[in-house]
């Protein structure tokens, strides 16, 4: 019991490293931190064009709004003390960040829901692009080719048969919606519930990321009902897209080609080009993904290196003047390169540390005097046993994953009140 004692004492741990001693003063922190006044995101003096209404987002969940650090719980602007004023944009949330230290240099509403668009098949691209053979050839099926009307096709027919590396480069230097469907359907399978099964995988990695704000209805990005993402979100599955080889050579692909079908009808072959503009302007830059709905109106996600750093830019709701998706982009690159190396407001949670914290909550759960789960057990015979070993595990997960234990405890408390306990 006193191990249990300790995950419990642990996960009121807040995000600063400071140790609370009670869960209340940890749900007081979290209170504080959004209670505090928001700060304006720098906006040019632009008239907004007319638009069909936003869908209304789910309600903000406390904890969540906090995920990497209490600071980025805002629906404001969030900057390093001192640093200097980050560029006036019409997107309405976007993220720094660093790719390869997580470190989130500076956000405006990091965590608000948004409409992703055609920034959505990043998601799709983490969860398939390692699952797929780029040899692999995929016949296309009716199915594929059911997209939004006047939306963005890459040009497959109907009984052409395409490698996977053609539909990934169709994917994202042409942003094809029918590169999407099949290629989700492939990777589900193959039959007709394959695209189903790999949204179903896209939610799924989503969570497993600690993208809690996303969730995927559409492998492409196409509107659809309930779906949402955030800039912190599209972070975290950025650094998955840019960890793959496969998907940095194709993000930089300037030019693919699409092959000539000969059945079920001949069909000549042509070229088309990477749409992405930061690859042609910004020095440095490793490609990412554009998109835009009338809804969702333009989103962009943008990676660029320099002087040995990797950052990222993500943003959400924006229009395309004065400056177009890519260039916002670039200008939040060009203000996070200006920032000194280790700046930060927050950090990107890494997939072990989201599940070393379920592992803990699990264990927190687990009744006084219940055995715990079978997995728990060690994998080595004369080790320790039982609890004592799903405890060692949670507290060392925990001190891995301080930014995820105050979202645990308030959530514990949380099914506490609902249930009346």
């Amino acid at each position: 019991m006193a191990v249990k004692a300790l995950v419990a004492a642990l996960a009121v741990t807040v995000l600063t490293g400071s140790l609370l001693t009670t869960p209340a003063q940890a749900a007081q922190a979290a209170q504080a931190a959004q209670a505090a006044a928001e700060i304006p995101c720098p906006k040019p003096p632009v008239v907004k064009p007319s638009m069909p209404p936003r869908p209304v987002p789910p309600a903000d969940v406390a904890e969540d709004m906090a995920l990497g650090g209490a600071r980025l719980a805002t629906h404001g602007l969030v900057v390093p003390d001192g640093s200097p004023a980050p560029p006036a944009l019409t997107a309405t949330t976007w993220m720094v960040s660093d790719l390869d230290t997580g470190e989130v240099l500076g956000a405006c509403g990091p965590h608000v829901h948004q409409t992703p668009a055609s920034v959505q098949k990043m998601l799709l691209a983490a969860t398939a692009i390692e699952k797929l053979d780029p040899a692999q050839k995929v016949t296309i099926t009716e199915g594929d080719l059911r997209i939004e009307p006047n939306s963005s096709a890459v040009g497959v027919v109907v009984g052409g048969t395409y490698p996977v590396s053609t539909l990934w480069l169709g994917l994202l230097l042409n942003s094809g919606n029918d590169a999407a469907n099949a290629l989700a359907r492939t990777a589900g399978g193959g039959g007709p519930d394959g695209q189903a099964k790999t949204v179903a995988a896209m939610n799924d990695l989503a969570a497993s990321l600690g993208a809690r704000q996303t969730h995927a209805v559409t492998p492409s990005g196409l509107d659809g009902k309930g779906q949402f993402t955030s800039a912190y979100d599209l972070a975290l599955i950025a650094r998955v897209c840019f960890a793959s080889d496969d998907f940095r050579r194709y993000a930089l692909t300037r030019i693919g080609q699409m092959p000539a079908q000969t059945r079920p009808k001949k069909v000549g072959g042509f070229q088309f080009q990477n749409e992405n503009k930061l690859i042609y302007n910004y020095p440095g830059a490793l490609g990412g993904k554009t998109g835009f709905t009338t809804l969702a109106r333009h989103s962009y996600v943008g990676a660029a290196t320099r002087n040995g750093r990797t950052l990222v830019a993500t943003l959400l709701g924006a229009e395309a003047r004065p400056l177009r998706g890519w260039q916002q982009g670039a200008a939040l690159l060009d203000w996070g390169f200006s920032l000194p190396a280790g700046s930060s407001v927050g950090k990107l949670v890494t997939p072990a540390e989201v599940a070393a914290a379920a592992s803990a909550e699990a264990v927190e759960r687990t009744p006084s005097g219940a055995a715990a789960p079978a997995q728990a057990e060690p994998a080595h015979p004369g080790g320790p046993t039982g609890f004592t070993v799903a405890a060692a595990v949670a507290v060392a997960g925990i001190l891995t994953a301080t930014p995820l234990l105050l979202l645990l405890t308030q959530r514990r408390r949380r099914r506490r009140l609902e249930s009346g306990v």
